[in-house]
């Protein structure tokens, strides 16, 4: 469980992380979307780019190249894809500066003086890329809770094993003066010291297979899932906790058992 318990966690942080970095990226650039006859195309463009040199909130704008539109759209139509016969927009990458600029306002504008421009914020694709980050780090931390539930479980369906077997045990040292808080703690004492041994060593199991994941896969949707820099720290949380949980759940069941076989 100290395992999965690892892996869990990751997602859920590496998913915290992609939803920033997919935020603070595409909330930072815009694009540009020129769309114009042929014999338009240069005027329209540099009409664009002057007007995108006095737009407030604009740190950069820079017209991408062929290579670079072909790189866009390989994924999509193949990498042999004959871009000089094609009628393809002009596309222009926005940076923004500071509290960006007003979108609103800078479409106005360019359909005043660039009518074959379309400005696209990301808003669209932002938010459901935004969305589906956190869904994966809800899960990560649902997974956490059950992974939690099911340990509490299965140590008390161990407790009560344990108890019911050693009822002849138990019933000695009930005849020798032991009281039942005493025999409960033994139980409890050795059912959590051996949830602490077995959850560090999954533990150290789970970081140690996180370790060899790779940082980086190219067109892998979840590429650098391993944990980084203090957050390495955090697994060493969860054999205490499992330690926690085997306590409380152990001392309950011990307690109702032992009220059981009295």
């Amino acid at each position: 469980m100290a395992f999965l318990a690892v892996f869990a966690l990751a997602l859920s942080l590496a998913a915290g992380r992609m939803a920033s970095e997919w935020g603070g990226a595409l909330a930072r650039s815009s694009t540009l979307r020129i769309s114009a006859p042929a014999e338009q195309m240069d005027a329209q463009t540099t009409a664009a780019m002057t007007l995108l040199k006095t737009t407030p909130g604009v740190a950069s704008a820079r017209v991408l190249g062929d290579a670079e539109e072909q790189k866009l759209l390989t994924p999509w139509l193949g990498p042999d894809l004959p871009l000089d016969q094609l009628p393809l927009p002009r596309l222009i990458e926005i940076i923004e500066a500071g509290k960006g600029f007003d979108a609103a306002g800078l479409r106005l504008r360019l359909a005043g003086e660039v009518p074959g421009a379309v400005l696209d914020d990301h808003t669209r694709w932002r938010r459901p890329l935004i969305r589906a980050a956190t869904r994966l780090r809800e899960l990560g931390a649902l997974s956490l809770l059950l992974i939690a539930g099911v340990t509490g479980a299965i140590l008390t369906l161990a407790a009560h094993s344990a108890l019911s077997a050693n009822a002849q045990v138990i019933e000695v040292l009930r005849l020798v003066g032991a009281r039942d808080e005493f025999i409960a703690r033994a139980f409890v004492r050795r059912f959590t010291f051996r949830t602490l041994t077995g959850a560090g060593i999954g533990m150290v199991a789970g970081l140690g297979a996180i370790w060899l994941l790779p940082d980086e896969a190219e067109g892998a949707f979840l590429s650098g899932l391993g944990l980084q820099g203090w957050q390495w720290l955090l697994p060493f949380l969860i054999p205490i906790l499992a330690a926690v949980v085997a306590f409380w759940a152990t001392r309950a069941a011990a307690r109702r058992i032992l009220r059981r076989l009295a």
